[in-house]
């Protein structure tokens, strides 16, 4: 195009068919052509640059839309794992709170379990307790015993008879009268009410007899062996025949107050076992030391008891109704309890009354709460 302009303008000048100012403006026309193909061209050029650059920018926007579809889409699975794993998670922990709870319901179960015994124990024990006092005996020296019968006494054989001892609640307005017979009480018992007056007071107190819980009554047959003892607390620290081995040389030791030892018993799982001496007397010995130091691949303190076997014989149980005892209840507070006690034994002793000798009697004032015991009754019925 710029060619064609210049040939075009040759050719009018050529011509001369123009004013030297037509040419002039003519001149500058062509000028002014010249500049606008140029500003045609640059715009060209930037129109070519923008739609390049337009078709770069809308092939990274489809890139950049196709990213975005794929991490929407990658987003979208991970949030349909998430909240499965979360459903599975969620139902795991119904799961774990229905457990738990069946288990503190099953827990609570066995604690009611475990107190309705421990009811029963305290209960058993309190019926069947027994306290015996062992009397202190006077010894005196006899003689020396030949050493051929003291190695045929291997042991030490005793024999305790234990008796349970009956109880009764005994409640305040209420007295417990033991009569020295039988048949004065089953007169008082005939009554249904007896009249007592005390200060010029009368009051209707109520007999009844009474029925004593079931006790028992048994002979314990000791036997202590004078060559054995027990022991306990003795881990494992060496092998079984090893530990063995060790607790015989340990209780072997003259220096520690062992002897010669016959056999050694031993229980690697409870840490239990017995000791054998060969002749009497360590054992007995030893027994009062309770504690024992045994060397084995460590310093080992071991508890020692003496050895003994019992047996239980001639278990017999008891129950039934005093025949002598009358309870008297509905007794009111006149007096003090000491004072309104004698006045009681006094009527009960009259035979107006029905009554006879009295051989005990308590009497507690209201309010108060003990329990009355009961001892087997020896006396010698009369022919």
């Amino acid at each position: 195009m710029a060619s064609t302009g210049d040939a075009l303008s040759r050719e009018v000048l050529h011509n001369g068919s123009l004013s030297l100012e037509e040419q002039k403006q003519f001149t500058e026309a062509l000028e002014e052509l010249k500049q606008w193909k140029t500003k045609v061209e640059k715009a060209d050029q930037e129109k070519s640059r923008l739609l390049l650059e337009k078709l770069d920018s809308e092939e990274t926007k489809r890139k950049a839309q196709k990213e975005t579809l794929d991490l929407m889409e990658l987003q979208k699975k991970r949030m349909d794992a998430s909240q499965k794993m979360k459903e599975g998670l969620e139902d795991k922990i119904l799961d774990l709170e229905k457990h738990n709870r069946a288990l503190e319901d099953q827990l609570k179960e066995y604690e009611k379990i475990l107190e309705n015994k421990k009811a029963e124990y305290a209960s058993l024990q309190k019926k069947f307790k027994i306290n015996a006092d062992i009397p202190v005996k006077k010894v005196v020296f006899t003689g020396v015993e030949k050493k051929e019968s003291r190695e045929n006494c291997q042991n030490t054989e005793c024999m305790f008879t234990i008796t349970q001892r009956p109880l009764i609640p005994l409640k305040g307005g209420q007295a417990l009268i033991t009569f020295e017979e039988e048949e004065v009480a089953g007169k008082i018992l005939k009554q249904a009410k007896c009249p007592v007056t005390i200060e010029n007071k009368r009051m209707d107190v109520k007999p009844s007899c009474v029925s004593l819980e079931p006790t028992v009554k048994f002979e314990v047959h000791l036997n202590v062996s004078k060559r054995k003892i027990q022991f306990s607390n003795a881990p494992p620290v060496l092998p079984e025949e090893r530990m063995r081995d060790r607790l015989e040389a340990s209780f072997s030791k003259p220096s520690q107050g062992g002897g010669e030892v016959e056999e050694v018993v031993y229980n690697k799982d409870t840490g239990t076992g017995q000791i054998v001496f060969l002749n009497t007397g360590v054992a007995e010995n030893l027994a009062l030391k309770k504690k024992y130091n045994v060397d084995a691949s460590r310093e080992v303190v071991i508890s020692i008891y003496p050895y003994f076997e019992y047996q239980l014989k001639k278990f017999q149980t008891f129950c039934g109704v005093s025949k002598r005892t009358v309870l008297l209840s509905g007794i009111e507070d006149i007096q003090e309890e000491e004072d309104q006690q004698d006045l009681l034994e006094i009527h009960f002793q009259k035979p107006s009354s029905h009554g006879g000798e009295v051989e005990n009697i308590k009497y507690l004032s209201r309010g108060k709460n003990a329990e009355a015991i009961f001892t087997e009754d020896t006396t010698e019925p009369e022919t």
